[in-house]
């Protein structure tokens, strides 16, 4: 009765009962001692279990299968494996459990062909379906389609699961055109597809921007009564939205007769993809009131929505966050980070980054870039700094935002010794990003010979961003002859950006060169559809929108009286600005 006590009380979840209950029990078995080292790995007393398992005075097979599925359970893979060494040592012969368990703590092919050696040596087959299908398992995750193929061909009779594992290891491995010929081929052996057979396959279509096929799974789907399962209707909503068919995936949304955290969080993220930040909002605010806990990648999508003329809304959104428990959460913390950088509480932002326990890359990234687009250049670097001595290894993105504050804070030395060793010291290669940061950086700083070095020794051609951080840079401060030049490359690359033609119109009314300006106005009447610009104000809960050509807001004197005095200082300053811009007739 005593172990069965104890059984109770650790499944109800009462650990101090269960341990009186263990404790009174006089005589204890190896059911008992089994009983209670499950209870300490299920309750995540992991030194005090690996105490006990030390100290049993007898083990059988079931008390090392404890142990190492326990290993596994909280993260202790290679503690795992070195227990099943030692299960093999002390003479006790692994069962098909035993393997099957470890199939999921290898991380590398050795690992994994060790352990399908050993199970070959001990006598066990692929006339068992579970170790067959874990073979399959872990050779898909390990990215060895050949071998999952070879564990599949060998198995006497598979079943759904034995292809749905086959099929998900192809589209892990990177191999989606072979994973929907296998389910081709699981269609015309006679085997039914479920549920995350065709979410697996629609993934797959998703991955591969293959609308056609997606809808023809989708129509499968409607068919076998799958759409009442929220993954894969939330799969399918995902499909549609990656294809730039969001009204489909709208109208499936709507027709879903009850929502979960996952449907939502997948129809938000394709809002969001979509640039519909309103309706994401709104989406989030009715999912709550709907009862649907949103997940820490919901808040982050939510997140990503808020801008300076959301300010309250972002600070709710906070709330909700704290609420839910996810503010420890590094994706979450990451999101309030840029999330606050972009609406300039910078501040805010720190102090979120200084609170996040656990910080992986994406975080150090975040408030790098963050910094630097606050213009807190001196900041930037000592972060950059303390991610060297404390943090990982900095990727593309980490000196990407490096540079830009060097940029900020007019760091030419600091720049260039940076962009210099990017290859040798970090391992990254410049991309655009960074090539368009230090040109910016050394045009702004006169030194233009260097910059068009640069530039020069680029291993491919430059693209637009390269070129128009350099027209940028140059327009004020450089002959006529070198602005036409890079704004003809950029016109050459991106015919309808009307950025060249605005920045080559400001460079000739600045030098009187009033039929250049004809000439370029007149190209942008024949070759672009008009631009009107565009500025946003938002007060409280309204947006106001302010056009050119347009006669004023009523009550709105007083804003536009201004931003007359803005634009009056802007170019007492010459500084050039490029407007926002929205499509229009002419």
């Amino acid at each position: 009765m005593g172990n069965r006590f104890v059984d109770l009380y650790f499944k109800v979840g009462s650990f101090d009962d269960a341990s009186k209950a263990f404790d009174e029990i006089n005589e204890k078995n190896v059911i008992s001692w089994n009983i209670w080292l499950n209870g300490l790995l299920k309750f995540g007393h992991f030194e005090k279990a690996c105490l006990v398992f030390n100290e049993m005075p007898e083990k059988d097979v079931v008390t090392w299968n404890s142990m190492i599925s326990g290993c596994g359970l909280l993260g202790f893979w290679g503690y795992g494996l070195e227990v099943f060494k030692d299960m093999q040592n002390f003479g006790f012969r692994p069962s098909k459990f035993t393997f099957s368990i470890l199939t999921t703590f290898v991380s590398c092919a050795r690992q994994g062909k060790e352990i399908h050696g050993n199970m070959i040596r001990t006598g066990i087959g692929l006339s068992n379906l579970v170790i067959g299908n874990s073979l399959i398992d872990m050779y898909g995750k390990l990215g060895l389609v050949g071998y999952a193929f070879g564990v599949f061909s060998s198995i006497e009779e598979v079943d759904v699961v034995s292809w749905n594992t086959l099929i998900w290891g192809c589209c892990k491995s990177g191999y989606e055109d072979l994973a929907l010929e296998q389910f081709d081929h699981m269609r015309l052996a006679g085997y039914s597809a479920d549920e995350f057979t065709v979410s697996s396959v629609i993934s797959v279509c998703t991955d591969l921007r293959n609308l056609d096929k997606g809808k023809q799974i989708f129509a499968l789907c409607v068919k076998g009564g799958f759409i009442s399962n929220s993954i894969v209707s939330s799969a399918i909503i995902d499909l549609f939205s990656k294809c730039n068919t969001l009204e489909d995936s709208v109208q499936l949304f709507e027709e879903v007769e009850r929502w979960d955290s996952v449907l939502c969080n997948s129809m938000i993220s394709s809002y969001v993809r979509h640039d519909s930040e309103d309706d994401a909002l709104l989406l989030f605010v009715l999912a709550l009131k709907e009862g649907c806990r949103p997940t820490e990648f919901t808040l982050s999508s939510v997140l990503s929505c808020i801008t300076f003329l959301s300010v309250e809304q972002g600070h709710q959104v906070h709330s909700v966050v704290i609420k839910s428990g996810f503010e420890s959460e590094s994706i979450v913390a990451s999101s309030l980070v840029d999330m606050y950088s972009k609406i300039g509480l910078i501040d805010s932002a720190m102090q979120i980054f200084a609170e996040t326990q656990v910080k992986d890359l994406i975080s150090w990234n975040t408030l790098i870039m963050a910094l630097a687009r606050n213009g807190r250049a001196v900041e930037t670097l000592d972060l950059f700094e303390e991610l060297l001595r404390e943090g990982p290894a900095p990727d593309r993105i980490t000196l990407a935002g490096v540079l830009l504050a060097c940029r900020c804070g007019a760091f030419v030395d600091t720049g260039m010794r940076i962009f210099s060793s990017m290859e040798k010291e970090f391992g990254v290669s410049p991309c655009d990003e960074h090539y368009a940061y230090i040109l910016d950086l050394l045009c702004h700083a006169g030194k233009l010979k260097e910059a068009f070095d640069i530039l020069g020794s680029m291993p491919s051609e430059p693209s637009f961003l390269v070129w128009k951080s350099v027209l940028l840079a140059i327009a004020t401060y450089i002959d006529l002859n070198s602005t036409e030049m890079v704004a003809a490359k950029m016109i050459e690359l991106k015919p309808q950006s009307s950025l060249p033609y605005l920045v080559l119109n400001c460079a000739y009314e600045m030098r009187g060169r009033w039929e250049g300006m004809i000439r370029i106005r007149k190209a942008m009447k024949q070759r672009l559809k008009k631009m009107v610009g565009c500025s946003w104000i938002g007060i409280k809960n309204n947006v106001y929108t302010f056009e050119a050509d347009r006669l004023q807001h009523e009550g709105g004197k007083d804003i536009y009286s201004t931003l007359g005095l803005l634009d009056w200082d802007l170019e007492d300053q010459g500084c050039i600005h490029v407007q926002h811009e929205t499509e229009s007739t002419w």
